[in-house]
This record gives structure tokens, C-alpha cells and sequence, in this order.
């Protein structure tokens, strides 16, 4: 029988869930794990459970197992366990992504282990510049062929606003009436996508900075990942205020390539429009935080389409 030794790492001290017997028995089976290794609760893991796992003796490297939660998945955001494997074993050793190690479907559900970043959320006093060079990077990456495609073309993003919109009813009935016009755009040829590349999912380390919370990547438009990043919703769910002026375009010009900067822009408010009734429909099911979140969008959308 596996006894986990469990070390609570909640930020309130009021402790974390032991991983499931289940789960460590199989990364135990499997060799992966070592019997005697500590398991810590990771705080966050808004979607999924994680832990960081030490290792008893020296020599072994400091492990993250993440277990996944069915019907985790969201309007916009997917968790998805096989896309995340794939992700992460095509980009292992880049640096942008923690390296691979395991994955498998467990008695205790889907699971993943990879390399331990050690570093911390990326904050507004942190280089933006640095985060747009790694999405550029990560634009630039072969695709891995089983990667599932993202809805990116303008008429995906409205129908998602729409139906969220229309899930929430009345509460939704304002900003449905603010939907963006029709703008003319260029095409983007789908390239290897974070799907949920927000400050929350950056982690700065003293070799520059890496990504994570990779169950959402996919074959889209890299103009996507952008507007998650310079999302005032996504920055403050992250815990952060919403970047200046100055600091976005300073993200976008380090992205280098202008271009995909002109498809960004000419889809600014409909990204607004479509992250704000995201938030929406999160605050009526009572996600915290994200009524303010909605308002931040929406102050954005309404400057967006003043111009």
C-alpha cells in the first residue's frame, strides 16, 4: 500500500485535498514517482487539482502532477489531457513550456507529469516585451500534427458571444446590444496556439519566461493569444490592474510582426466583446471576481469601438 506524504501549500494556511490513493499509486507503479516523495497542494488550480512533487533524496528532479477534472472545460476555454500532452512533449526542452514526462488515464482520472518550473506569476512590473517574444516563439513552432483546431475566424468568435449571451439571458441583454460591426480583416494561417496565454499562465524565471496551463492549445490565430494576454478581465482575474497604454503597446511591439498586430487590432473589439460576455456568463454562475472583470472588458470594448 502507497502512503502520499501530503504538505498543504494553501497561500490561507487552511490546508489542500491529499491527491487521491488512486492517483499515486499509479505514478508510483509506474516508476515515476517515488513511494516516499512529498506531495504538495499547489495553490490556484482554478480548473484542475495540482501538485508539486518532491523527491525524498538528492538527485531527482522536483515533479507536478495535475489531475483533471471532468467537465473542466468552458465556452472558451477547453481541458483538454491529451491536447496538453501533445503540447508540452512537442515543445519539451524549448524552454517555453515545462518539459514532459508522463501522461495517463488513471483509476483517479486523466493525468500529467511534468518538469517543476521554479519561478513566479508574471506581474506588471515585469517585462511585457519578454512574454510577446515567447508567444512569437511559440507561433513560429512546428504544429504538432494532433493538435485539435480553436475557433479563430471572426464569425466563430461572434456565434461563441452570442450563445453566451443568449445562456445568460437578461443579464447579458446590454452588452448583447454592443456587438462589434463587421471589420475588414486579413487571414491568419492557424499556428500553434496557448489558448490561455493570461499573465496568470506566465511564469518568470531567471532564463526569461515559460508557460503553463497548457490544456487549452490548439491550431488558431495567433491574434488570439495576444488579446488574452492584454485582456484588462483576464490581467485582473490574474490579479492584476489592467495594463496601461503604454505597457500593451509595447507588448505588441515586441511581438514583431506586424501583421498579425493589424489583425489584432482590426479584431480588438470584438475580442472585448467576446471576453466580456465570457465574464458575463462566469459571474452567473457565481465565479468570483468576474463581474468586475466584466465591467473592466467592457469599459475596454466601449473605448475600442469610440476609437
Amino acid at each position: 500500500m502507497v502512503t502520499a506524504k501530503v504538505q498543504a501549500d494553501k497561500p490561507d494556511g487552511s490546508g489542500a485535498a491529499e491527491p487521491p490513493a488512486a492517483l499515486v499509486a499509479h505514478w508510483v507503479a509506474a516508476g515515476v514517482v517515488a513511494p516516499k516523495a512529498r506531495w504538495q497542494a499547489l495553490p490556484g488550480g482554478n480548473t484542475n487539482r495540482v501538485w508539486r512533487i518532491v523527491p525524498a533524496g538528492p538527485g531527482a528532479p522536483v515533479l507536478v502532477c495535475k489531475l483533471y477534472r471532468p467537465g473542466g472545460e468552458t465556452p472558451l476555454f477547453a481541458n483538454d489531457p491529451a491536447a496538453e500532452a501533445s503540447a508540452l512533449r512537442a515543445l519539451s526542452g524549448t524552454g517555453l513550456a515545462p518539459d514532459f514526462v508522463a501522461d495517463a488515464a488513471t483509476e483517479a482520472g486523466g493525468s500529467l507529469i511534468y518538469l517543476h518550473v521554479a519561478g513566479r506569476v508574471w506581474r506588471p512590473q515585469d517585462d511585457a516585451g519578454a512574454v510577446a517574444r515567447a508567444l512569437a516563439c511559440l507561433h513560429s513552432q512546428p504544429l504538432p500534427p494532433d493538435l485539435p483546431p480553436r475557433p479563430s475566424d471572426a464569425r466563430a468568435m461572434r456565434d461563441q458571444a452570442r450563445a453566451m449571451l443568449a445562456d445568460i439571458g437578461q443579464a447579458g441583454a446590454e452588452l448583447a446590444a454592443q456587438e462589434p460591426p463587421e471589420a475588414p480583416t486579413s487571414g491568419a494561417a492557424p499556428v500553434f496556439v496557448h489558448g490561455d496565454a493570461t499573465a496568470g499562465n506566465v511564469l518568470v524565471t531567471p532564463a526569461g519566461v515559460t508557460l503553463i496551463d497548457w490544456q487549452c492549445p490548439g491550431r488558431g490565430d495567433p491574434a488570439g493569444d495576444l488579446s488574452l494576454f492584454l485582456s484588462p478581465a483576464m490581467q485582473a482575474v490574474s490579479g492584476n490592474a489592467p495594463l496601461s497604454a503604454a505597457k500593451a503597446e509595447a507588448f505588441l511591439d515586441a511581438y514583431g510582426r506586424p501583421d498579425i498586430v493589424a489583425r489584432f487590432r482590426a479584431l480588438q473589439p470584438l475580442f472585448h466583446w467576446r471576453m466580456a460576455a465570457y465574464c458575463l456568463w462566469r459571474a452567473a454562475r457565481g465565479d468570483a471576481g468576474y463581474a468586475r472583470a466584466a465591467k473592466l472588458e467592457g469599459q475596454a470594448l466601449g473605448a475600442a469601438l469610440r476609437g
